[in-house]
């Protein structure tokens, strides 16, 4: 039974610490989603403050352009201004390191279509029948 609840408490500590790297939350625009207006601000939401050391977009065929400047001190919000987008695809590249050092990447995607009705993805949930 020691064994038991020894081994249960490591196992719930190990998970812990590998949840504790950030990772993102949010974002808007929203990935996946499709907007009828350009955004002004591109705004990504982290679970905890993390240090942003690269980030840029681009439109899908399109060379890629650095998003600058980028925030100096760790934070768990980033909003960044954003110039007048044209209609097309867009991909948000992001680097970011956590406060254990841990670096963490990822990307993002929307579309910007004037004539489209706006969506926004719905979280996936568990649905029991």
């Amino acid at each position: 039974m020691n064994m038991s609840f020894a081994l249960l408490i490591t196992g719930l500590g190990f998970a812990t610490l590998c949840d504790a790297h950030a990772h993102l939350k949010d974002s808007q625009p929203a990935d996946g989603s499709v907007v009828t207006i350009a955004p002004d601000n591109l705004v990504l939401r982290f679970s905890e403050a993390a240090r942003v050391t690269a980030l840029a977009l681009h439109r899908v065929g399109e060379a890629e352009r650095k998003l600058v400047p980028l925030p100096t001190a760790p934070a768990q919000q980033v909003t960044l201004p954003l110039s007048k987008l044209g209609p097309g695809k867009y991909v948000v590249t992001y680097r970011v390191v956590s406060g254990d050092g841990h670096i963490m990447s990822g990307e993002l995607h929307f579309t910007i279509d004037p004539s489209a009705a706006p969506t926004t993805p719905k979280a996936s949930r568990d649905q029991t029948p």
